[in-house]
């Protein structure tokens, strides 16, 4: 199969983006981690970058394998680095099996995502002879040394050939994943034949806040709107909460008057390792069907909230969280909007998923064109790969 060298810098969010690229390009990923020898270095890189100078001395010790003396090595590096020079270095440390020099046959590209493997996905790419793509909009280094560019327009990108813009964080998940997640959803929670609206509660950052009064005005709404005659939280009297939950079954007590009818929605929330303290409380206060809170119990509900539930609700800072939320399941999707004024990025990022209906609706993002388009850029034909398949089957016939 053919297969395409992830460079990681250790941020699980932008290996899970390369990944995602990888399995839209069709490859198998092989991972290399790369980190600079320290921040003067990284600045260092930009330099470099300007004047055409690719080199790997700018970072700590990786292993690229014996693969740099493949006959497709370039001749005409700048860099005068000797590429023996990368075959005797450390292995990456979170890898459990060395990888082999078997691991880089049809390779086919390089790619990374964020800044700390920009300027080492051109110089490795350079060096294995293979094109190179990134994810994130790689600002500050020139353009026209990357194949291929998979920027997001909220990053309001150059209008440039190998520059495609994407609404949205790319999100590696399949099918088997949600699946999985659904299971073990069910195995703590079993959910009513009601539709499920489902709340996903983050933290604050340097563009948004999020505050225990803040919480508690959208959740009275988000009780208002589907479960309109529940009686909202005494903050004196905050209900605890349970890790493992299942559909009450207990009688009403004798005043009903202001108690919920249990026949329109079921309201289920999750919060996050960034969500402070004050607005955890907050969260438990309110009567949810299902509620789990992170500082409590780590488990993931995510999944099952993408794939079954009828209306999503995620506070608008959580990029991630939202992209996956627009690209998977039928959810109705609406960012419960913390975000402080001014024209930043994530103030961009939701405006521009509302204006093409991603959000506010359930109009999912469809990503097929952009990936044919970074597919032509880093010249990866998806029929190798039908007719790699097709000799491997008659390989197992014959034998």
């Amino acid at each position: 199969m053919s297969k395409v060298l992830i460079l990681t810098d250790g941020k699980a969010g932008h290996e899970n983006q390369s990944r995602a690229f990888a399995r839209a390009l069709g490859c198998e990923p092989v991972l290399l981690p790369v980190q600079f020898k320290s921040p003067l270095a990284k600045a260092l890189s930009y330099l470099l970058d300007l004047f055409g100078i690719l080199t790997i001395k700018v970072f700590k010790d990786f292993k690229v394998f014996n693969a740099l003396k493949a006959p497709n090595h370039p001749t005409d590096l700048k860099d005068p680095t000797d590429p023996k020079d990368l075959t005797d270095l450390k292995d990456p440390k979170h890898l459990k099996d060395p990888i082999d020099l078997k691991d880089l046959n049809d390779l086919k590209a390089v790619i990374g995502t964020g800044s700390g493997t920009f300027y080492a996905a051109k110089a490795i790419a350079r060096r294995l002879g293979v094109p190179c793509g990134v994810v994130l909009y790689p600002r500050g280094y020139r353009l026209a040394g990357f194949d291929c560019i998979l920027a997001p327009s909220f990053d309001r990108p150059d209008s440039v050939p190998n520059v495609i813009p994407i609404p949205a964080n790319l999100v590696a998940n399949d099918d088997a994943f949600y699946e999985a997640g659904v299971k073990a959803f069910r195995e703590r929670y079993t959910p009513s034949d009601r539709p499920a609206v489902a709340v996903i509660v983050g933290g604050p950052n340097k563009c948004a806040t999020l505050s225990a009064d803040w919480m508690r005005s959208q959740l009275e709404q988000i009780f208002a709107k589907y479960k309109p005659t529940t009686t909202t939280p005494d903050t004196k009297h905050q209900a605890p909460s349970t890790p493992r939950q299942t559909p009450s079954t207990e009688h009403p007590t004798p005043d009903t008057r202001h108690q919920a009818p249990s026949t329109k929605h079921e309201i289920w929330v999750t919060t996050s390792r960034r969500t402070p303290p004050d607005v955890e409380a907050v969260v438990d206060s309110f009567p949810f069907d299902y509620k789990l809170l992170y500082s409590k119990d780590h488990f993931n509900p995510i999944p099952a909230f993408v794939s079954l539930a009828r209306v999503l609700y995620v506070t608008a800072e959580s990029t991630g969280m939202l992209s996956e939320a627009c690209t998977f399941g039928t959810a109705e999707v609406h960012a419960l909007d913390n975000l402080k004024s001014g024209p930043h990025k994530f103030r961009r990022f939701i405006d521009d998923l509302t204006s093409a209906g991603h959000l506010n609706g359930a109009r999912k993002i469809d990503l097929s064109e952009q990936f044919a388009r970074a597919r032509q850029l880093l010249k990866i034909n998806l029929s190798d790969r039908a007719s790699e398949r097709t000799r491997n089957e008659r390989g197992s016939e014959n034998r």
